[in-house]
């Protein structure tokens, strides 16, 4: 699904490049592989979102030539989809992400730090959610950049966010970090998975600032316990 760093980004990608990577602080690395982020399993997360009740006026290809068959599927509380995983590199460059790295690099992201600066998507864990069309808008649904997201491959959890955009008629994708956060192979050029992996994305909870992962994973295990039942719905203030 790389197609998106030529149709959306690459002209953004030329202007803000940087002819070397900002260098990070040495305590910030990619994290290891995680079984389970939180404490709800992926096996509860999956079950809520079993059904799909679908939200979405048409359905998206997993990649270019692919059948349009994936269905954009709601809750009260949720959108969600199960989809494959491309590699989303795109953003600050890094030593993983860069030009030399992925052919189709772009120095941007639809969302950006606290900062103003491109969230990295070799540090960071997001997802790309494709850009609004008539198939859907995802903002009319509540989704912006920092929504919170659960991230489900076979027995793993990872929380994520909302960080980028992608072309109008495919999904399924996340940034490096969500990869190697749930052993998928996160090599942009020829990684990711071609299916299994389901994204929840949860409509009331978002982490500010969006590069703040911990936050991401407070607020995600927060309304994963909602969605699974296993902690009651905040409490509304009398009126």
């Amino acid at each position: 699904m790389r197609v998106q760093s030529l149709t959306l980004a690459a002209a953004s990608a030329v202007l803000l490049a940087p002819t070397a990577a900002p260098a990070d602080p040495p305590q910030q690395r990619i994290r290891p592989v995680v079984w389970r982020e939180g404490g709800v399993r992926a096996a509860d997360l999956l079950a809520a979102v079993r059904a799909c009740d679908q939200i979405s006026k048409g359905r998206y290809r997993s990649d270019n030539g692919r059948p349009a068959d994936i269905p954009v599927c709601g809750t009260r509380d949720t959108v969600h989809w199960k989809a494959d995983m491309d590699i989303d590199c795109d953003g600050r460059p890094g030593p993983r992400c860069n030009r030399s790295t992925d052919p189709y690099f772009a120095a941007s992201t639809a969302y950006v730090q606290s900062d103003g600066r491109p969230l990295s998507a070799e540090r960071l864990p997001f997802i790309v959610v494709p850009a609004p069309s008539r198939i859907w808008d995802y903002r009319a649904h509540g989704i912006g950049g920092g929504s919170v997201v659960a991230v489900v491959y076979r027995d793993r959890v990872q929380y994520a966010v909302v960080g980028d955009t992608g072309p109008q008629n495919i999904i399924g994708e996340a940034s490096y970090a969500t990869a190697a956060a749930l052993g998928i192979r996160p090599d942009p050029h020829g990684g990711g998975v071609a299916s299994g992996v389901t994204y929840i994305v949860f409509k009331n909870a978002k982490a500010a600032p969006i590069e703040d992962h911990a936050a991401a994973v407070k607020a995600g295990e927060r309304a994963a316990l909602r969605l699974i039942g296993a902690a009651p719905a905040p409490s509304t203030p009398a009126g």
